[in-house]
């Protein structure tokens, strides 16, 4: 059974940094292709893909306009996934969410992940 659990979030001024950690348990790092990665949902908005990543060949999916300030790392051996937030704006608020995949399938989308964490809120003062 999988299950992630999120920490790291918290309030953070305007151009502030923040890292967000993910404990994993459960998840097969030996499924080739199979994502892990960071969603997240602002007041009022969907949910969306930040950034994922896979296994194996570690391609990284999600949005292109986050990946100058936002980077995805893992660390198997820990069983953590990260995402490390830098220059953050008050656009960067709402809850974000841990995720992984059940099998392997392109993409940072929320109908491409089956197992969720509780999330995390992230506030960032202007």
């Amino acid at each position: 059974q999988v299950q992630l659990v999120e920490s790291g979030g918290g309030l953070v001024q305007s151009g502030g940094s923040l890292t967000l950690s993910c404990e994993v348990s459960g998840f097969n790092w030996d499924d080739y292709g199979r994502g892990i990665g960071w969603f997240r949902q602002a007041p009022g908005k969907p949910r969306l893909g930040v950034l994922c990543i896979t296994n194996g060949q570690n391609k990284i999916w999600g949005q292109d306009s986050l990946k100058d300030r936002f980077t995805i790392s893992k660390d198997i051996a820990k069983n953590m996934v990260y995402l490390q937030m830098n220059n953050l704006t008050s656009e960067d608020t709402g809850v974000y969410y841990c995720s992984v995949q059940q099998s392997a399938w392109p993409g940072c989308t929320v109908r491409g992940y089956d197992f969720w964490g509780q999330g995390i809120q992230v506030t960032v003062s202007s």
